[in-house]
């Protein structure tokens, strides 16, 4: 049985309400029945992050529930985001979902659209998509208030859910991205984390002209890149990502492109700083180094920051 009032449920709504520099940072659920390697990988987390990104079918491939994982987190003292994304459940099990989440002890609620089903492992299945990410920001909003979508009361309760939504600084229409954010903000995103930011100087036009005044914490999206050859097939195969060229020429040049690559993400950590409030790390397999990024960094343990 989880302790749905257990303190590790609510330390990152009370961090970002208190302004504090957030770090998360994103895990995969295991595809299979067996949590062992995802719970590795989320242990070298504590104590250096806030919560911890599970991830939901992320590029349309398949692995285990993000609730599911999420509460399994929860039993070991872990923090979780939980991503709910829109592609493969209609309304009433998105609703049902959510409120299997908040039953458990799940208190942070990653709203996402969904990446399309012809970019996963199973192409030729059904996309659902019967909401996209503002519209379940509006369900969550209902929900928390006791209603479903339909405005019909929950009987057994309202729900209190923390949730947020991702935002793509680096959109290359800046009136799209700031009609999409602000539509997000309206339906009550609470924080929200960035996809991987590789052009800090449009990260920081963003803050200046879109986000300056929105009073929510912006998580800037930092990817560990572990080779040349990693940056450049993330460069062809993630659309809206452009690595440039002098970061891949480092870690062309450098004797160990892994360390090379950690101190890229360091430095990159140390910029958000000065820009927004926290980093969203992501270290696809690697997560076990995060804590020695934010080390490099300069970040303190999260039991030790102060307010900014």
């Amino acid at each position: 049985m989880l302790d749905t009032q257990n303190p590790t449920c609510l330390s990152f709504r009370t961090a970002a309400k208190a302004g504090k520099f957030l770090i998360t940072a994103e895990v995969a659920p295991p595809k299979g029945g067996n949590p062992e390697h995802m719970l590795k990988m989320a242990a070298t987390l504590k104590g250096r992050v806030h919560a911890v990104n599970i991830t939901d079918g992320s590029r349309a491939v398949l692995r285990m529930s993000p609730v599911i994982a999420s509460a399994i987190l929860i039993q070991h003292g872990i923090e979780p985001i939980c991503q709910i994304a829109c592609r493969d459940r209609n309304r009433i099990g998105l609703q049902a979902d959510l409120m299997g989440a908040h039953a458990i002890g799940i208190r942070n609620i990653l709203a996402l659209t969904g990446d399309p089903v012809k970019a996963g492992d199973h192409p030729d299945c059904k996309g659902v998509f019967d909401l996209e990410s503002v519209r379940l920001l509006q369900v969550i909003e209902k929900l928390n208030h006791g209603f479903d979508c339909n405005n019909q009361p929950l009987t057994d309760g309202m729900l209190d859910l923390f949730p947020g939504a991702a935002v793509d600084p680096q959109c290359p229409s800046l009136s799209s991205l700031q009609k999409r954010f602000e539509r997000k903000l309206e339906a009550g995103a609470q924080f929200f984390q960035s996809q991987l930011i590789t052009d800090f100087e449009i990260l920081e036009k963003f803050m200046d002209k879109i986000a300056a005044d929105c009073g929510k914490p912006i998580l800037a999206g930092i990817f560990l890149l572990k080779s040349a050859k990693n940056a450049q097939f993330i460069n062809r195969c993630v659309p809206g990502v452009n690595i440039p060229e002098h970061i891949i020429d480092r870690l062309a040049k450098a004797k160990d492109p892994l360390e090379e690559g950690m101190k890229i993400a360091a430095e990159q950590v140390q910029t958000a700083q000065q820009l927004c409030q926290g980093v969203h790390m992501m270290a696809v397999k690697r997560e076990d180094l995060i804590p020695q990024i934010l080390e490099m960094a300069g970040i303190a343990p999260v039991n030790q920051m102060v307010a900014i």
